[in-house]
């Protein structure tokens, strides 16, 4: 498995990604940040906890590298996820990608955090001031409530 696509329980630098992918040939680096944000559909988050099945998340990682390789040609990716407790502001995800030509890094790495929210086993719990709830996948397509899946569960499933 390449070392490009990686989850972590450190604080990530995004320089740690935009490295990884910075060539001669490529004229274009687009590097997409994402941070957990105060305010979700009107309610104040104090903090998000992520948790992942790692084996399983790192190789869909892997696959969307594959699949914008596939699309885009002559392009590398590298992504990182952070799981654990995340403050207001702290980096959750890092996605960079080179191309030769911009529009395809932009559209390579709108490509790969939606991939990622469709098939990266990543899972969110939001704390509110009056609660907490797991928000289920992260196209919040399938609720978890109480709970995510056992790593068990994600063998089998």
């Amino acid at each position: 498995m390449t070392n490009n696509f990686w989850i972590t329980q450190e604080p990530i630098n995004p320089h740690d990604c935009i490295e990884k992918v910075v060539r001669n040939e490529a004229g274009a680096v687009n590097t997409f940040i994402g941070t957990v944000r105060e305010f979700t559909k009107g309610k104040r988050t104090l903090f998000l906890e992520y948790q992942s099945y790692i084996p399983m998340a790192e190789k869909k990682l892997v696959q969307i590298g594959d699949e914008i390789q596939e699309k885009w040609g002559n392009a590398d990716t590298a992504i990182v996820h952070r799981i654990g407790r995340l403050e207001i502001t702290d980096i959750a995800v890092v996605i960079s990608v080179s191309t030769p030509h911009r529009a395809d890094a932009f559209e390579a790495s709108r490509y790969a955090i939606e991939r990622m929210k469709e098939i990266v086993p990543i899972w969110k719990k939001e704390h509110w001031e009056d609660g907490t709830q797991w928000i289920g996948d992260q196209k919040e397509k399938t609720s978890y409530e109480k709970e995510i899946p056992s790593e068990e569960e994600m063998r089998d499933g």
